[in-house]
């Protein structure tokens, strides 16, 4: 993968972004590290292949990883009723859930019957501290004040869920016994270096070096600096271009049986594969299909920040794009956007 016809510094000017870094992948490797504009505006801090940002949504990309590697271990099933394993939460059961239950697959594509309610799943108030998932789910938190449930019978419908994810992270770590952060870093940070790497879930977990600043659209640092979604497994991430693209890479390997954290073809191909006859959704991605090629994305969007992660898994081709700066529009009516259109295959 290649750029061509853009200048990124002249477009990070025309919409205000203060820093950006892109990692290209080409022939199954990173073939390319751009970056450009600082950490913080007004500072001297040079964004790096070291700088971190908020991955935001994109963190439900490991998320998925992370579930293939549990399945692969017989921990987890991805067509069983979640609450057979579920121990300290368990999704409340009605009329909807008589004849279909919610399950990993559907949880994992958006299609498990839960929708989160109307104002929930805001990023961290330092003031209410950090909730524990359970009470969160239970709706007993300003973050959501509604119990979560099935409102409409599990595959029937799409709906884009953070609280579908949560419930994955407390299933992981019901099986597993280990708070999620610590699952992820023993299964997925570590095999496969991704150093700079972190799951958060407050504020004092982020060192000051190399993180990024969140800026608003018209390129002004948002309150806080560093604006966190306490709910890891749907939206807790912070990473660099270099790092992510390296979970992008062994998407890749595992496809072709060379995974390094020991997912199997079969199972990396489920990922990648629509579910339940949705044909933009497979399993913690989204897709589409360019001249009969599978591609796969994923998109982050928080207070401060926009990132996208595009690739081409057959083909071993990907990009991935992360700016600290929220230009209040879809990533694709922006520079994101911009950078993807010029990309050459």
């Amino acid at each position: 993968m290649k750029l061509k016809r853009i200048n990124i510094q002249e477009r990070m000017m025309h919409y205000n972004v203060a820093g950006l870094s892109l990692t290209l992948m080409d022939n199954g490797q990173v073939s390319n590290i751009e970056n450009y504009g600082l950490l913080e505006a007004g500072s001297n801090q040079s964004i790096n292949s070291n700088s971190v940002f908020s991955a935001c949504s994109i963190s439900k990309f490991l998320t998925g990883m992370l579930v293939m590697k549990l399945v692969e271990q017989g921990l987890l099933d991805l067509d069983k009723d979640v609450n057979n394993r579920l121990v300290s939460w368990k999704v409340p059961d009605n009329e909807l859930t008589k004849n279909k239950k919610v399950t990993l697959r559907n949880l994992l594509s958006h299609q498990s019957g839960i929708i989160d309610p109307e104002n929930s799943f805001s990023e961290f108030n330092s003031n209410m501290g950090v909730p524990s998932m359970n009470r969160i789910l239970e709706g007993r938190t300003s973050y959501c004040k509604v119990p979560i449930e099935v409102k409409y019978e599990p595959e029937s419908e799409f709906h884009y869920s953070d609280a579908g994810f949560c419930v994955i992270q407390v299933l992981i770590e019901d099986v597993t016994h280990k708070p999620f952060q610590q699952v992820v870093n023993e299964l997925i940070f570590e095999p496969l270096n991704m150093e700079k790497s972190l799951m958060v879930t407050d504020i004092t977990e982020l060192g000051k070096e190399n993180f990024s600043c969140g800026h608003n659209k018209n390129g002004e640092i948002v309150v806080g600096k560093y604006p966190i979604y306490p709910y890891p497994a749907a939206c807790g991430l912070w990473t660099t271009s270099t790092n992510l693209a390296l979970l992008v890479l062994e998407l890749m390997n595992a496809l072709k049986g060379k995974s390094k954290i020991g997912i199997s073809a079969i199972l990396a191909k489920e990922m990648i594969t629509p579910q339940r006859g949705k044909h933009w959704t497979g399993l913690g991605v989204f897709l589409n299909e360019i001249e009969k090629e599978c591609e796969i994305t994923s998109l982050g969007w928080g207070v401060g920040f926009q990132c996208m992660m595009v690739a081409f898994p057959y083909l071993e081709k990907g990009v991935v794009i992360m700016t600290n700066t929220e230009l209040g529009v879809h990533q694709m009516d922006g520079i994101i956007g911009e950078i993807y259109r010029s990309l050459v295959y």
